[in-house]
């Protein structure tokens, strides 16, 4: 049962921020009792789950980001297929370290960009947006997360894309950053099914009211939140360090 709540919760924060949901899903999992690469597993697992669905809802709203988010996706499958070798062979301990720079990182980026730009979105070379990808992929696998805490203060902060439209790519990224963890994370054994389903599927839940409510929430608001919920992450894994 906890799990399945732990589902719902993860799902209702990917729905609404945009983000695959291990910031969220790690902390709950480590406080629960499970060591950090297990945690790893299922979050890579409930975000399989998340993103494709979270997508679909997204595309009948914007058919936009399929644009760059092709791209990005293509170099975040790629990075995240080394998964499963830095897993296994990296100290729980460092992971855990990096994440936590990761999401100071996030806070401090989406702090200092407006919500909302007047300029037109960048374009990029397919090259250049292929090896961010593959660098987000290879490094968000790795920790457990999708890669869009590390992705959408790169679209808003320097390819000018609102928060709204940021956080709907960064989803969407997600679903090939995901696979390819997952991929990658059964063929080494460290994926850890049962739990993963179950988070997974309750997740869909909290996707579809979150993505809801995201629609109808003004900008301001959304990057107050969106502040907010790093911070609590922040947090949360200081606590555990």
């Amino acid at each position: 049962m906890t799990l399945i709540l732990f589902g719902i919760i993860t799902g209702f924060v990917s729905g609404f921020f945009g983000v695959g949901g291990g910031m969220i899903l790690i902390p709950l999992l480590l406080w629960y009792g499970f060591d950090m690469k297990s945690s790893v597993a299922i979050s890579v697992m409930q975000m399989v789950f998340s993103s494709i669905y979270g997508t679909l809802l997204n595309y009948k709203k914007n058919k936009t980001i399929l644009k760059d988010g092709m791209v990005i996706g293509i170099g975040g499958f790629l990075g995240g297929s080394l998964s499963g070798v830095i897993v296994p062979n990296v100290d729980g301990q460092y992971l855990k370290y990096l994440f936590l720079f990761i999401v100071l990182l996030a806070i401090i980026r989406i702090y200092l960009t407006s919500v909302e730009h007047t300029k037109e979105v960048k374009k990029h070379d397919a090259v250049a947006l292929v090896l961010i990808g593959f660098i987000i992929g290879m490094i968000a696998m790795s920790i457990g997360v999708g890669g869009s805490v590390m992705l959408t203060p790169i679209l808003v902060g320097y390819m000018f894309y609102n928060l709204k439209d940021a956080s709907s790519l960064g989803l969407f990224f997600v679903i090939f950053s995901s696979i390819a963890g997952f991929i990658s994370l059964s063929v080494s054994g460290n994926m850890l099914y049962n739990e993963g389903f179950l988070v997974g599927i309750a997740s869909l839940l909290g996707v579809y009211v979150g993505i809801k409510v995201k629609n109808i929430i003004k900008l301001k608001s959304y990057k107050a939140l969106i502040l907010g919920l790093y911070m609590v992450i922040l947090i949360s894994i200081l606590f555990k360090l």
